[in-house]
């Protein structure tokens, strides 16, 4: 744990009693403040009483005692209103901020020697924080990862010289922590999301923006700029004196890192030259991963790595569970099947990605539906051998691949791998691949992605033959 000792002595209100929400009342009261806390879910707030926190009702309570209020990101600041904490703070003239903001001020009153790398976009940042971490360890540094990931920032290691930092940032979490001044500052992507609780996708756009701009004093900012969002924020964030790093994967750069195939180039004034090799390395297959693992690679080398370190650790990296995840191959008559857990991917456009990195595919999916089904995926089913469908959107879903792609009702997972793996070892192919790639919520069959990524690699890994890849 990481002792918050900035508001020593102070009174602070703290909102949300989820992991984060209770790390954080332990990490300030272990620095010396006094917290009280409370929840709108009465369960969480008996929870939190039974473990002897100070729960106060904070509709009752005299906000002019409280140095400040700390919310739980996942609750509304702005949009589509404020939640009743932030109107009663801002009345009384109280700061309202969150964790990541927390760990920032204690960052710089004790950890000024400890780099943190901070990333945010649309999509892929779990993946790149993991790979960022990855590489920094596989180095030899002592690195500590959270933040958005699953992991609160809190929790983390104490301060050590030297020791680095990688956290996932979300949108929601940036606006609550104006004190962000990382090392690297990392924006993937741009794309629209969250405009239930940014209102805007210009408004989106510029929160997401705000992390690679505020970069400390020697950093660098590592921008996307595939998207006019990144592009605008690069070249605004450069024009303010900031060091910007740009990346793309859909063209090539004069200053900046690229994709070239499965390379990834680094160019400095219209010179390039190769920094790594992403060929073989099953982990981060696809353009996306590209985008991610340049992005990376970018942080690595401002973390002082050498191209030697980054390649060794790319191709080390085993990925993320439940994101395009190698489970195993199965041997057939002509060669090997491969499975791939993908649970992770609960929309049409996440499920995409998948799509569009293997051919000859053996697809599982369905769960709870999202708006817009798959129609959005014809492109893609040329590449599907079958289709084995799953809960309760598998009959929307069959209407959609009616006459495109054979398909067969399989109802649970439990059916649908064995299926697909008979079906995959008859299909003569060398190289087929079994495929979990839902393009929706699981909330249908299972509490969330992760129980259901758990339960497609149990029955894997109980099918015959079956070579189990490390992760």
């Amino acid at each position: 744990m990481i002792p918050v000792t900035t508001f020593a002595g102070k009174t602070v209100a703290l909102f949300g009693l989820g992991n984060s929400g209770l790390d954080s009342a332990r990490a300030l009261i272990a620095g010396g403040a006094k917290v009280v806390v409370y929840d709108d879910e009465p369960a969480s707030v008996l929870a939190a009483g039974a473990k002897n926190f100070d729960v106060v009702d904070l509709r009752k309570a005299d906000w002019s005692q409280f140095a400040a209020l700390v919310l739980a990101p996942g609750v509304p600041l702005t949009h589509p209103k404020p939640h009743w904490t932030v109107t009663m703070a801002g009345a009384a003239g109280v700061e309202v901020i969150g964790d990541i903001e927390l760990f920032c001020r204690e960052r710089a009153a004790h950890g000024a020697g400890c780099p943190l790398v901070a990333i945010t976009g649309t999509n892929g940042k779990s993946t790149t924080t993991a790979l960022t971490a990855h590489l920094l360890r596989a180095a030899g540094r002592d690195v500590q990862m959270g933040g958005n990931i699953g992991v609160p920032m809190l929790s983390l290691a104490p301060f050590a010289p030297g020791r680095p930092y990688v956290a996932e940032v979300s949108s929601y979490q940036i606006d609550l922590a104006p004190s962000l001044r990382a090392t690297a500052g990392i924006l993937l992507n741009v794309s629209e999301d969250h405009l239930d609780r940014h209102g805007t996708m210009e408004n989106y756009a510029a929160v997401k923006a705000l992390l690679p701009a505020k970069v400390e004093q020697g950093g660098v900012a590592i921008i996307g700029v595939d998207d006019r969002w990144g592009r605008d924020a690069a070249d605004r964030i450069e024009r303010a004196g900031r060091t910007v790093m740009r990346v793309s994967v859909a063209g090539t750069l004069r200053d900046g890192l690229y994709a070239d195939g499965t390379r990834i180039m680094r160019s400095e004034a219209g010179k390039a030259h190769p920094i790594a090799q992403l060929a073989g390395i099953g982990s981060l297959r696809g353009i996306h991963n590209a985008q991610n693992a340049a992005c990376a690679i970018a942080a690595a080398q401002a973390l002082g790595l050498t191209p030697q370190q980054i390649q060794q650790g790319l191709m080390s990296f085993p990925g993320l569970a439940h994101r395009m995840e190698q489970i195993g191959r199965q041997k057939t008559a002509n060669g090997a099947t491969l499975f791939v857990n993908d649970s992770k991917a609960t929309n049409a456009d996440s499920a995409a990605r998948a799509l569009a990195s293997y051919q000859d595919i053996f697809w599982i999916l369905g769960g709870k539906p999202k708006t817009g089904g798959i129609a959005t995926l014809a492109d893609y089913f040329p590449k599907v051998r079958k289709a084995y469908l799953i809960g309760e959107a598998a009959a929307d879903f069959a209407k959609t691949l009616d006459g495109k792609v054979a398909y067969e009702m399989s109802g649970t997972l439990d059916q649908a791998v064995p299926a697909a793996a008979r079906d995959a070892a008859a299909s003569g192919l060398k190289e087929p691949v079994v495929l979990l790639s839902p393009a929706c919520a699981s909330f249908d069959q299972y509490r969330n992605f992760e129980i259901r990524g758990a339960a497609f690699r149990k029955l894997v890994e109980a099918l015959p033959g079956i070579a189990l890849l490390a992760h």
